[in-house]
């Protein structure tokens, strides 16, 4: 397990990459689009961005994968079963002096360097991931940060070259989510602090799917935005509205 700091230099990146990493800001898809940028210059398998406030609160989950929504699966167990707790690179984070401006780093391990074994089976193990490389961000404001990048058993190890191009990116990708975290606060303080965290016991396409109804979007709406059948939008929103206790959209706006 290594980590080492990351100086923040002008980089001439590619159009297309900027293009995808920016276009996930504010939205349900931000790994995804992280996950097709960097697609564009190394293989890579999942991604995830883990964000966590001053408060310890998770504030921002998203996952994504090359093959189904195994990515989306496994970060709900994360966040359910409270595996920042766990995981090596946000116990670290949490665990050093809040610097006088932001910090970049860049971490690197195998799953045979975590040490609890449910985290490690259900984060690796169970999903056939061999390593993370994971670019690092901690705030002046207490607020941590993951974004981090998976190669599976098939794939080849993370190389000097591999690394030196997540290093090229890493800024733009901390500028991105810290960005996205930004808008995250301001659509919580949208609505009351109690609702925000009843939120938090909703899966993340729950989630989704309830955040462009708050938006005013419609079930259609919401199936053409978020690439599903209507028929699914319908069976999470009822799942949604069971645990939130809600039974029509128009409690959940009153909410």
């Amino acid at each position: 397990m290594k980590r080492w700091p990351l100086h923040a230099t002008e980089r001439d990146l590619a159009a297309p990459v900027v293009r995808d990493v920016l276009a996930g800001i504010g939205t349900a898809h931000l790994a995804a689009s992280y996950l097709a940028a960097m697609q564009r210059v190394l293989p890579v398998t999942f991604c995830t961005v883990f964000a966590v406030g001053s408060s310890g609160r998770i504030e921002t989950v998203s996952a994504a994968s090359s093959y189904g929504n195994t990515a989306e699966r496994t970060a709900e167990r994360y966040v359910a079963q409270r595996f920042d707790l766990l995981d090596p690179n946000m116990v670290w984070l949490a665990a050093r002096k809040l610097p006088q401006r932001a910090q970049l780093w860049l971490g690197h391990h195998h799953a045979s360097d975590v040490a609890d074994p449910a985290y490690r089976a259900a984060c690796y193990g169970d999903v056939g991931i061999r390593e993370r490389a994971s670019v690092l961000l901690l705030l002046p404001t207490g607020q941590r940060a993951a974004v981090s990048f998976y190669r599976s058993l098939a794939q080849p190890d993370f190389s000097a070259a591999d690394f030196a191009l997540l290093e090229a990116h890493a800024a733009l990708l901390a500028d991105a989510t810290a960005a996205h975290g930004r808008s995250a606060v301001a659509a919580r303080e949208a609505v009351s602090p109690a609702m925000a965290s009843r939120l938090l016991v909703l899966s993340l396409r729950e989630r989704e799917v309830v955040g462009h109804l708050l938006a005013g979007k419609t079930a259609k709406e919401t199936a053409r935005d978020v690439g599903i059948e209507l028929t699914t939008v319908r069976t999470h929103q009822y799942r949604a509205f069971r645990r939130l206790g809600i039974r029509t959209l128009k409690e959940l706006l009153m909410l």
